[in-house]
């Protein structure tokens, strides 16, 4: 009797062991779905360990082809042109675009027909596998003064991108999968903020993939296209070439610098006409002045004539205390005359 009451004790207390071992496992599962959230906010995803917190791993440059095909390069030219004959360098070029199934990205133009200064400027986009051909057509669709070209490498950033795109990705679905989860309210906003935060990552990055592609895809082509009225010549080999050449530019120059002054001359034809009036005038007055100013001198010469005739007839006064005539007094009042004793 005693053995069957020990050993019924003994289970008693095996049960209620078990029971509180599992409402600790409970608790514990509980709180570790709440924190889960809180890890995810804190995990960091710079240098790939976010793709490795995810579960899914980092694009290896290594795993990834590296033939010329498989490489990421962005082409850029400058090509610069002149004419004498404008609108059909200018209309070639446009053909030219069009026909390697290009656009123009911006376009601009100016200057005067008359003048001979027109110039026009494009950017044009190019599909990168007609990119020579375009370049050929072009350069000979005007006298070609200068070409530049530059490409870029970008396939380490393109591979990076794609990295942080699918570390982003696979947070995104892994906080989601949280979110049909979530136990809590607390909980879930936490979820959704972070979801949040991630989308936006995910846009941006995918933002700049697409400008990537859009940049290899098709090659940019900066054009300038100048009228001239005379090609620049080709630069002369040996010293009496450029001594020749030299000699031409100057005269060249000293006829740019004579044509440019004659024009501002006519251009000044208004000034030129207003100064012609003014001293038509003057000269038409000159008579006029001349004799108002005649005139004044003889009337200061009697003034003078007549104030030292006064002075004269009081020998006792002095000549500077003697009060002076006015002029009037002077023209209507002849002077008196005085005979020696």
């Amino acid at each position: 009797m005693k053995r069957k009451n020990a050993v019924r004790t003994a289970v008693l207390a095996l049960a209620l062991a078990l029971s509180l071992a599992g409402c600790g496992g409970s608790i514990n599962s509980t709180a570790a779905a709440a924190d889960s959230v809180q890890e995810y906010a804190t995990e960091s995803f710079a240098a790939g360990e976010g793709a490795e917190a995810a579960g899914a791993p980092l694009l290896d440059p290594a795993e990834i082809e590296t033939g010329e095909s498989a490489r990421k390069i962005v082409y850029n030219a400058d090509l610069q042109l002149e004419s004498t004959r404008y609108d059909e360098t200018r209309e070639a070029l446009l053909a030219a675009v069009e026909a390697q199934g290009g656009y123009l990205a911006s376009s601009s133009q100016g200057g005067s027909a008359a003048d001979q200064d027109r110039w026009a400027s494009f950017t044009a986009k190019i599909p990168a596998e007609n990119y020579r051909a375009f370049l050929d057509t072009a350069g000979e669709a005007g006298n070609l003064l200068n070409l530049s070209e530059q490409a870029e490498d970008i396939t380490s950033s393109y591979i990076d991108v794609e990295a942080r795109l699918s570390a982003l990705e696979a947070q995104r679905d892994r906080l989601s999968a949280l979110a049909d989860e979530a136990e809590t309210t607390a909980d879930l906003l936490e979820i959704e903020r972070q979801l949040g935060d991630v989308q936006y990552q995910i846009e941006s990055y995918t933002q700049q993939r697409r400008q990537m592609d859009s940049a290899v895809q098709y090659s940019t082509v900066e054009i300038s296209l100048q009228e001239v009225a005379t090609l620049t010549p080709e630069t002369p080999a040996g010293f009496a070439g450029q001594i020749a050449q030299a000699f031409t530019g100057g005269w060249q120059a000293f006829r740019s610098v004579l044509t440019g002054l004659v024009l501002t001359v006519v251009y000044l034809w208004p000034l030129w006409l207003a100064l012609a009036a003014v001293l038509a005038v003057l000269r038409l007055t000159k008579p006029a002045r001349a004799a108002r100013k005649a005139q004044k001198q003889a009337a200061r010469q009697a003034s003078r004539a007549a104030a030292a005739g006064y002075a004269s007839a009081k020998p006792g006064q002095d000549a500077a205390e003697a009060p002076a005539p006015h002029p009037d007094d002077t023209d209507s009042t002849p002077a008196p005359k005085y005979t020696e004793r």
